[in-house]
């Protein structure tokens, strides 16, 4: 009997103690490729002027690249066949015609991790309208979800960083895949093999006082990496090295990495007097704490393929980098 009344209790307190807590909904993991983006909307708006303003923004060439490859690489997906597997994609842009004009970023809507952004608008010109006003937020939302991810997939098979943490006081995750082809007090050269080339990722710094923050910034920036390729970047014959190529100016920004003010520079690199060329990006974070700026730059050699995602993956490990200040 006693047994009985005390089971009883049990039973009362685990379904009261159940009503006091919040369901979590469950979904399930998001899938797909780094930088494809589903967009769901009406075939007769993608081929109409608002599948245009999508393309000229969500499509648009990535700068710094010799050959033009688009910002995401979309599927159009019309909302007719928007279910099951479809909605598990990691960054979705989903376009509805016939409502208030409006533009929502939601997290984790139909799978985890997930960014989707909803635009809503009564006519084409509305959605159009949306589209460029809120451009911006949704591009920076979708890469920092792409970055979030490949930095995520980097993580399951990391080199020691113990002589960069030792050396330069910084964290930096990045791929077994990768060797550190050259090493000194202040300067790394990690490098990675590709199928026609390589990937190569430079770490140094620099004392505040070498740079000033002034109209001719790029040119410092392009004198900086010069001296650097001369240093440390051999070409294939005696006497050659890494430059900046001349023929296009770097496309310049200012950015914030791991809480300093960073500037952020791409074009492309050549080896003057040889035939090779690729894409850089170039960080140069202001660390007023340790009285430097720490550069960070990430260059492919990769000629007849595709650049962008291996640009991307440099990207991806330069912004896991943290700083160890005691």
């Amino acid at each position: 009997m006693t047994n009985k009344i005390l089971l009883c209790l049990t039973l009362f307190i685990s379904i009261f103690s159940c009503k006091d807590k919040p369901s979590e909904r469950i979904v399930s993991e998001s899938s797909g490729t780094i930088n494809n983006l589903s967009l769901v909307i009406d075939n007769e708006l993608w081929e109409g002027s608002v599948g245009d303003s999508i393309r000229a923004i969500f499509a648009t060439p990535v700068v710094g690249l010799p050959q033009d490859e688009p910002l995401f690489t979309i599927s159009q997906i019309p909302p007719s066949v928007f279910s099951g597997f479809a909605t598990k994609s990691r960054i979705i842009l989903k376009i509805e015609k016939g409502k208030d004009a409006d533009t929502k970023l939601l997290k984790d809507a139909f799978a985890k991790p997930q960014k989707l952004a909803l635009v809503t608008g009564r006519t084409d010109q509305e959605l159009i309208h949306e589209i460029n006003l809120n451009a911006n937020s949704i591009i920076n939302a979708f890469k920092a979800e792409e970055i979030k991810e490949r930095q995520r997939q980097i993580s399951k098979s990391l080199h020691s960083d113990a002589n960069i943490r030792e050396k330069l006081g910084i964290a930096l995750k990045f791929p077994t895949a990768y060797r550190i082809a050259k090493e000194t007090d202040n300067f790394f050269w990690i490098r990675k093999d590709i199928t026609t080339g390589t990937t190569n990722l430079m770490l140094y710094e620099l004392p505040l006082d070498k740079i000033q923050e002034n109209d001719s910034l790029i040119n410092q920036i392009i004198s900086v990496r010069d001296s650097i390729g001369k240093a440390h970047i051999p070409g294939p014959t005696d006497g050659t090295y890494m430059i900046t190529d001349r023929t296009y100016s770097p496309f310049l920004y200012e950015t914030e990495i791991a809480g300093r003010k960073t500037y952020e520079a791409r074009s492309l690199w050549d080896v003057d007097g040889a035939y090779m060329s690729g894409p850089f990006l170039f960080y140069m974070l202001k660390d007023e704490p340790n009285n430097r700026y720490l550069i960070m730059e990430g260059f492919a050699f990769a000629p007849s393929v595709e650049k962008r995602d291996y640009v991307f993956e440099m990207e991806a490990i330069i912004k896991s980098v943290k700083f160890l200040d005691k």
